[in-house]
């Protein structure tokens, strides 16, 4: 037969070489071996090849039971089979253990199911009655001996590189808790933790545990689930961080049932930034971060490096004017008492309510990008129809320097589009105070017309929480953001100390605003003094030492007045850049250039803008009045001592010096203050009372109680969304709309003609499910769209509409519905 092969038939065979196969890997997935016993029929399964020094043999002894069972989990693991304990006695007169089975994990049968006989996933059978096993006893003596020892198995055993999947030998240790614990307080999913470990030792079958077990842990870790009645989580956190941080402050409000319905906190670092760049705040709140979906309110600002800073943060459990009463004087509190002097928001008129009856003298502010927002929702068509509307109306927000010119712009506006009557108009003229710039302009806003910065924070929220998160979670992942945040801020303070940046051109004046201002304040001012020079200037007039200008920008046909007084060295433009922004503005600076003033004045030099922002002692001023009882007046002295003591600690950490500095001033007033309080016994009894009034204070709001009287969390209403995706603004829903009337790739002419076809059937289901997909849809239903099923409710809207129907009619939205076609209703 072989010689019957075609030449290029043999030449073709090859042979095949076996010779640098690796016999270890051979062994490693080798089946164990099978014995059959041919006159029971059964089959003897017995493990390869073992080291001796791991079987078991009879009289062997251990010196504890837990070594005995070590060394059986070893030749377990070896051969290929899981281990459990089995049977044991103890001695009655103490707990000794006289003797102890271990046994295969798949010795025994599986017991009755008590539970309902109708299970959806039963487990899978593992028990076979299999009779390995090793026995021990101290009967005899004072060690463990071996005293019985079956080898055979009745079941395949499994490959040396599977065992590590048998639960008896896995374990997760305390190295690899801390390791665990260490990812997941970083973020790094289970996924990823345990890939991560597997590659440090090797392979998932060296890890000693699988990703299962890994989420048991942390699953344990969790613990109880936060439902109702169930607060311990939450309060052991909030009082482990103020263990950490003595000035940790939180403050938490219950409802009539003593369930916990709003929390608020601000570690030290906060209440720091506070106190130096707290004159403004932006205040906002965002939904869909963790699983109970309650609004998280952030309160944030501006430092001097232009970042975005938080100064506290609550949990909410709804956004009434109740609730932001409380929150508003909560964070007055916490604090020591100081406001903010202006504040940013949207247009939520309980907020307003709110803060016009706890903070009355902080300037309001409405939001810009929320006004333009809810204008693209009120003003659609006017948008649409009239390109120039969006230029003059932004031109009633920005550009006036007087009310006068802004009342005669806004007349004009209303008067060239026909708005005079417009409802929305009317209401947001009554309140033009808080969004018109020419009303503000001479109030410190820290730069910001927006919200921006609580918005740009909401982003970044969803990046540290998910939606999937619980409470306790989101608080630990939280502070994980708050960790980045002010990392980014140490590394803008190190470039700003070691660094200057480089001069474009060696003008004097930019040199000194190098040397003051941080990297990010200075790119500001750069900027407008380059603006700056593209102005041109003329005289106005003069009064006394008084000079004024009148400077044009380039491309302006308006101008600005700028005003120069020679005696005081101080500078004004009626763009009231500085008042509002806190840097000189393009204006002023050429008029200065124009005068050979080579350096930015003192008087326009603002802290909260430099390298030394952070430096000095800030002193919140509240003092307590004389009818005031003392316990409360201890209390209050507690609080302020440690709100400046934190500022004095911060710095003497710093160096070796300051340290030592601030321990001898301890000592030294400490001394100071036992010869004060008439002797050490009466010293001892002040302190005391002093703590127990502030550990015992924690009605620090009539709608407080304290801690031990807690119920629970009040649980909000079921959380229907499965995303973390925010809700679309209008703005956005509007832009959407538009981009779909553009795509649209069918007339009314075309839809009316395609209602008439079906209605009499003369489609078939390829030509209806074919135009199906020319509409906008979100998502087609799985249902087939057939004549049988768009027929009736669409003869009976083209019915009521008298033929007419478009895409985004409530007629057609109504009868063809959302899962019919997919269709997104319009306004």
């Amino acid at each position: 037969m072989e010689n019957d092969l075609p030449t290029h038939e043999v030449q073709s065979c090859r042979k095949l070489d076996f010779e640098d196969v690796d016999l270890q890997e051979i062994n490693d997935n080798a089946l164990p071996l099978c014995i059959t016993d041919g006159n029971q029929g059964n089959q003897i399964f017995l493990p390869l090849a073992i080291p001796d020094d791991l079987v078991p043999k009879l009289d062997m002894e251990f010196d504890t039971e837990v070594a005995a069972k070590n060394f059986y989990q070893k030749y377990a693991k070896a051969s290929g089979f899981g281990t459990r304990l089995s049977k044991g006695h103890k001695d009655k007169n103490s707990d000794l253990m006289l003797d102890r089975i271990f046994c295969c994990s798949r010795e025994g049968k599986k017991p009755k199911d008590k539970r309902n006989m109708i299970v959806k996933c039963p487990r899978p059978e593992t028990r076979c009655d299999c009779n390995a096993r090793m026995k021990i006893s101290c009967r005899q003596g004072e060690k463990y001996r071996v005293v019985q020892f079956v080898a055979e198995h009745n079941h395949e055993l499994s490959t040396p590189s599977k065992t590590h999947l048998f639960r008896s030998h896995r374990h997760v240790t305390m190295a690899h808790e801390a390791e665990i614990d260490m990812a997941r307080s970083c973020g790094i999913t289970p996924k990823q933790s345990i890939e991560l470990m597997s590659k440090q030792v090797g392979g998932r079958e060296n890890l000693g545990f699988i990703r299962d077990d890994l989420k048991n842990y942390l699953r344990s870790k969790r613990s109880i689930p936060m439902m109702q009645c169930d607060t311990g989580g939450i309060l052991e956190y909030l009082q482990g961080m103020q263990l950490e941080d003595p000035n940790f402050f939180y403050a938490i409000q219950v409802d009539e049932d003593d369930l916990i319905t709003n929390i608020f906190w601000a570690d030290a670092k906060m209440r720091t930034d506070f106190a130096h760049f707290g004159d403004v705040v932006c205040f906002d709140t965002t939904y869909r971060k963790h699983k109970d979906g309650r609004p998280i309110a952030l309160f944030v600002g501006v430092n001097h490096h232009k970042q975005t800073t938080v100064f506290g943060a609550a949990l909410l459990y709804d956004e009434t004017i109740l609730t932001f009463e409380w929150l508003f004087d909560t964070f007055a509190k916490a604090m020591m008492g100081k406001i903010p002097r202006t504040i940013l928001t949207d247009q939520d008129g309980r907020m307003a309510t709110a803060l016009a009856s706890q903070w009355p003298t902080t300037y309001h502010r409405l939001c810009i990008w929320h006004i333009y927002q809810n204008a693209a929702t009120h003003l659609a068509d006017v948008f649409k129809d009239f390109q120039n509307f969006a230029a003059d109306f932004s031109q009633c927000i920005y550009d006036y320097e007087n009310e006068d010119d802004f009342f005669e712009g806004w007349s004009e506006m209303l008067k060239t589009y026909g708005l005079e009557d417009n409802k929305w108009l009317k209401k947001m003229f009554d309140i033009k105070e808080k969004w018109a710039l020419v009303y503000g302009r001479e109030t410190f806003c820290a730069d910001m017309t927006t919200t921006q910065r609580s918005e740009s924070m909401n982003s970044v929220i969803k990046k540290y929480v998910s939606y999937k998160h619980g409470l306790l979670e989101f608080f630990e992942h939280f502070q994980r953001l708050l960790d980045d945040r002010r990392y980014n801020e140490s590394v803008a303070d190190f470039k700003g100390n070691q660094s200057t940046p480089a001069m474009t051109f060696p003008c004097r004046i930019l040199q000194h605003a190098a040397s003051v201002y941080t990297h990010e304040v200075y790119e500001k001012f750069k900027e407008e003094l380059c603006k700056g020079i593209d102005c041109k200037w003329e005289v106005d007039g003069e009064l006394g030492n008084q000079m004024s200008y009148r400077v044009t920008p380039h491309g302006k046909t308006s101008h600005h007045l700028v005003t120069y007084d020679s005696s005081t060295n101080s500078i004004c433009c009626s763009c009231k850049k500085f008042e509002f922004a806190g840097f000189l503005c393009s204006h002023a600076l050429k008029i200065l250039m124009t005068l050979n003033i080579v350096t930015i004045p003192d008087a326009y030099i603002l802290k909260r803008w430099t390298k030394a922002a952070k430096t000095g002692n800030v002193h919140v001023s509240s003092e307590s009045s004389p009818e005031m009882e003392l316990k409360a007046k201890l209390s209050f002295r507690y609080k302020e001592l440690s709100y400046l003591y934190m500022q004095l600690m911060t710095k003497a950490s710093e160096c070796d010096e300051a340290y030592e500095i601030a321990k001898d001033g301890f000592w030294k007033m400490s001394e100071q203050m036992d010869a004060c309080c008439q002797g050490k016994k009466k010293m001892k009894e002040v302190r005391i009372e002093e703590h127990c009034s502030v550990y015992q204070d924690v009605d620090t709001n009539p709608s407080e109680i304290a801690y031990n009287k807690i119920k629970g969390i009040k649980v909000k209403e079921k959380v229907t969304y499965k995303s973390s995706k925010r809700p679309r603004s209008a703005l956005e829903m509007a832009t959407k709309k538009r981009k779909y009337k553009v795509k649209e790739k069918f007339s009314s002419k075309r839809l009316q003609e395609f209602g008439h076809n079906v209605v009499n059937s003369s489609m078939d289901s390829a030509t209806i499910q074919g135009f199906a997909r020319e509409l906008p849809p979100q998502q087609l239903s799985n249902q087939v769209i057939t004549p049988q099923v768009v027929a009736a409710p669409l003869a009976q809207a083209f019915d009521r509409t008298g033929g007419v129907l478009r895409p985004g009619d409530t007629e057609f939205s109504d009868n063809l519905t959302h899962e019919t076609f997919g269709v997104e209703a319009a306004n």
